[in-house]
């Protein structure tokens, strides 16, 4: 039995994480400095998937402004204190932890999350197939063409998703 389970992201994690990358994004290449800058931004948007006891994946996320992505491979100063959206930039799995539900727990993690810090909405940029992924988990297509330059810059798949936050 496969044993798999999140946990906080340390700045010890970032080397997995750029392994993990590397393996997963070889299209689109980020520094260790970025991932490294994020985690210490926003740790509690930041998680590492084990599976026995092994790095298996990792979850970059962090409050932002809606429809203004930042770049791929740019670092980000700071979080802003106007933030319109909670932004996942980067939910990675090796192949090998993918069907575990491992993803899906995430994605509903950080919805909830995005929901107790008071956003309305949780957006992302789907890359390579992982549209139908998070279609499953109430995300849709974002149509702004003012977007699309910055789109391009994620391959020719990038997909701009948003998924509303319920409120009780």
């Amino acid at each position: 039995m496969t044993n798999a389970e999140w946990r906080p992201m340390t700045p010890a994690d970032i080397a997995a994480v750029d392994t993990i990358a590397a393996a997963i994004h070889v299209a689109l290449p980020e520094h260790a400095f970025v991932f490294a800058e994020r985690q210490r931004l926003y740790p509690k948007g930041c998680f590492m998937l084990e599976v026995d006891g092994e790095p298996a994946g990792y979850v970059i996320s962090h409050p932002w402004h809606y429809l203004r992505p930042p770049p791929l491979n740019t670092l980000l100063g700071r979080i802003p204190g106007d933030a319109s959206t909670y932004y996942i930039h980067d939910l990675a799995l090796l192949p090998s932890s993918r069907r575990t539900g491992a993803g899906s727990a995430i994605a509903r993690r950080l919805v909830a999350h995005a929901e107790e810090v008071g956003l309305p909405n949780v957006s992302l940029i789907a890359v390579y197939d992982a549209a139908t992924f998070w279609q499953r988990h109430g995300f849709d297509d974002v149509d702004d063409p003012a977007l699309a330059k910055k789109l391009a810059g994620y391959g020719a798949e990038a997909r701009m998703m948003v998924r509303l936050v319920e409120r009780a």
